[in-house]
C-alpha cells in the first residue's frame, strides 16, 4: 500500500468519524431532557402552506399549519395534529406546543426533525400529561413545488413523521 493510499483511507476514516459525530450530536439536539417515552405513533397527513407577501415583497410559500392523524403501533388513529401546534387524542386531552430545537431530517426533500415542549390545553387523559414531542423520521412535506402566484392561495405537501410523546 502506497503512503498516498494509506493517507487516503485515513483521511476517509477521519470524515467518516466526524459526520457520525455530527449525526450523533444532531440526534441529541432533539432529545428530551430527563423524560419518559408515554407513546410512539406514526403520523401521515399534510403540511399546509399559504402564498403570502414576503419580506421582499415577493409571493412565497409561508408554512401555515400541519393536518395528520397519528396511529398507534397497532394502526389504530389515536391523535389528532392540527395547527398550533396541537394534539388532541380521542379522550378529549389535548396539547399545544412550541419549537425547542430542530434538526434536518435523516430524508433529504423533507421537514426538519423537532424537538417540542408542550402544555395541557384540554381534559385530563392521555396526553394531559405530556411535556414534550419528538418529529423525527419526516418524510416530505416541504413546501409545494408548484410556483406561488396568487396571494392567500393555499397549498399542501404530504408527509410522513413519527411523533414521540414524553413525560
Amino acid at each position: 500500500m502506497s503512503i498516498l493510499s494509506s493517507l487516503s483511507m485515513r483521511a476517509a476514516f477521519f470524515v467518516s468519524a466526524i459526520a457520525a459525530c455530527s449525526a450523533a450530536s444532531a440526534a441529541s439536539s432533539i432529545d428530551p431532557p430527563q423524560a419518559e417515552q408515554v407513546i410512539s405513533t406514526t403520523a401521515s397527513g399534510v403540511q399546509i402552506y399559504s402564498c403570502e407577501v414576503d419580506a421582499q415583497h415577493q409571493l412565497a410559500w409561508i408554512f401555515k399549519s400541519p393536518l395528520a392523524t397519528l396511529y398507534d403501533p397497532s394502526g389504530q388513529a389515536v391523535i389528532k395534529h392540527a395547527a398550533g401546534p396541537s394534539w388532541q387524542a380521542d379522550d378529549g386531552s389535548r396539547i399545544v406546543g412550541h419549537v425547542l430545537a430542530q434538526t434536518p431530517s435523516n430524508t433529504t426533500e423533507s421537514i426538519p426533525q423537532l424537538l417540542l415542549e408542550t402544555h395541557s390545553t384540554g381534559a385530563s387523559g392521555t396526553l394531559s400529561s405530556i411535556r414534550y414531542v419528538q418529529r423525527i423520521n419526516t418524510v416530505g412535506g416541504l413546501m409545494p413545488a408548484s410556483a406561488c402566484t396568487s396571494e392567500h392561495q393555499t397549498g399542501s405537501s404530504p408527509y410522513i413523521a413519527n411523533y414521540v410523546f414524553y413525560k
